[in-house]
């Protein structure tokens, strides 16, 4: 092995059921550099780290790190060896604090009782936290943190291990602007003292910022590795899809008519105060803001997750009382929710189960189940929406992000509501699957659709919407028609 690398993996070769995951691959990252990891969902990118910590073993091929041949036989085992990870989906302990979810199953302890001394794991985690300037106090439950501040801790717990590899899979999926450059600026400060990072990102405009060498991996195979500032936005995309997207945004002009949802003046205490707003069918409306803005609060509210304590809801110029999600779904709505993995899939079930949840009572005659309607509806769904899946029966959790998120519209699509709300619907997927659900909302505002999309990525706002509703701490702070709006703006009225 060379002395420039720190890792070498050679001839990676991991088959499932039905399923070549990874074929013959190959990866290498140099000592003290970022290199990013990239390719569509389903590309094996996910398989290939989890081999390389530990969690699963390869049918075939070499792992070199730090001058020795490894063979992994868990986490424990990579964790010991110099490697470490932050996940995708987030995975606290959640009535814990941030200190014993940071030093689990490492807290400092008393020789003979076992006892945790609690005053030195609190100021162990404090430094930690100062050195990384991460501004949280380590006696916080981690079910009191926000999505971004739980995704700080996973940072911070990453960095704990002293590792020479971190791999960080969409790290910034979760957090704001701010954040980003926060953890940016942490990189750089690891790079200085040699450590190695994998940088898995879905994010294109990060790369330029941070990365020195990108990967792409299609299908299970090694495509190539490039300089990071010697390839082209549309060169990776290339390599990544196999084929050109001249525009990831093809949109499609609905005519927009008659008010389908309306909202006024709804608010929840200690969450959002006198929201207004109004959905037309045909119509995109996109919903901006920084983490905490209350965006996703109030469409859970609307959706009868967390009814608001005043204000009303018209459906169709009709007043309802929306109580619980039972009571939107039989008005007509639809909720694609933030977090498919916590609020969205029944990870035990199969891709088919996960479909006909909300419209199960469809497929029933004379008391039994059509199964095999049941299963012609949802095939023509997969293969209309390109889910990767060796079949119907497959559980879900085997499923990239990108196919769990596609099997989820899918369930939508099949229930066909008259008002759909999209809760940061291209999350953690690739570009090349970012354009067809942008395709897929464009056809479904055509076909009379009433669509609110709420988004952290303001390309996608702008490029969705055909007006924009702009939060700001609880309360709307303007609203933007298609042709006015810009990133700078939004942002103007984001940040109050």
């Amino acid at each position: 092995m060379s002395g420039d690398y720190i890792l070498e993996m050679e001839n990676i070769t991991k088959e499932f059921p039905g399923v070549k995951a990874l074929d013959n691959v190959q990866f290498r990252v140099k000592r003290g550099t970022v290199h990013a990891l990239m390719g569509e969902n389903g590309a094996g990118k996910s398989t290939l780290m989890k081999i390389l910590i530990g969690i699963y073993s390869p049918d075939r091929g070499v792992i070199r790190f730090d001058g020795e041949v490894l063979k992994l036989s868990n986490v424990k085992h990579a964790l010991n060896k110099g490697i470490s990870m932050i996940h995708q989906e987030l995975s606290p302990v959640p009535y814990m604090t941030v200190a014993e979810n940071i030093f689990l199953g490492r807290e400092p302890s008393y020789r003979f009782t076992g006892w945790v001394k609690a005053r030195e794991l609190e100021e162990k985690t404090r430094k930690l936290l100062e050195r990384l300037e991460i501004d949280i106090d380590p006696n916080t439950k981690m079910a009191d943190l926000s999505i971004a501040n739980t995704q700080m801790v996973e940072i911070a717990k990453a960095i704990s291990y002293d590792s020479k590899l971190i791999i960080m899979d969409e790290p910034t999926s979760a957090i704001t602007e701010r954040e980003v450059n926060h953890l940016f600026k942490i990189i750089r400060s690891l790079k200085k003292e040699g450590v190695s990072i994998i940088y898995i990102t879905h994010k294109m405009d990060e790369l330029s910022q941070i990365t020195d060498e990108i990967t792409v991996l299609r299908d299970g195979k090694y495509v190539g590795t490039k300089p990071s500032d010697h390839v082209t936005k549309e060169q990776l995309i290339e390599m990544m899809v196999g084929r050109e997207l001249n525009q990831v945004f093809h949109k499609i002009t609905a005519e927009i008519n008659d008010v389908a949802l309306s909202v006024k003046n709804v608010s929840k205490k200690g969450k959002f105060e006198n929201v207004s707003f109004e959905v037309r069918f045909g119509e995109i409306v996109g919903v901006a803001g920084l983490m905490g803005s209350g965006r996703t609060e109030v469409m859970e509210s609307v959706f009868g997750i967390t009814p608001p304590d005043s204000g009303e809801i018209f459906i169709k110029g009709e007043k309802k009382i929306i109580r619980s999600p039972r009571d939107a779904i039989a008005c007509g709505m639809g909720l694609l929710t933030e977090d498919r993995k916590l609020t969205g899939l029944f990870l035990p079930l199969s891709v088919q189960d996960n479909m006909i949840t909300v419209s199960i009572d469809d497929y029933r005659k004379g008391g039994f189940l059509d199964h095999r309607r049941i299963k012609s509806d949802c095939q023509k769904l997969t293969e209309h929406l390109s889910i990767k899946t060796p079949g119907l029966n497959q559980t879900i959790k085997y499923l990239s992000g990108g196919n769990q998120q596609k099997t989820l519209i899918a369930r939508w699509l099949l229930h066909n509501p008259e008002i759909l709300i999209l809760d940061e619907p291209t999350r953690g997927i690739d570009v090349g699957a970012k354009s067809e659900i942008y395709h897929l909302i464009f056809e479904m505002a055509k076909k009379g659709k009433a669509i609110v999309v709420i988004s952290s990525e303001l390309p996608e706002i702008l490029g969705l919407s055909d007006r924009i509703i702009v939060m700001h701490e609880g309360r709307k702070t303007g609203e933007l028609k298609r042709g006015e709006a810009t990133q700078e703006k939004i942002m103007e009225l984001a940040t109050g």
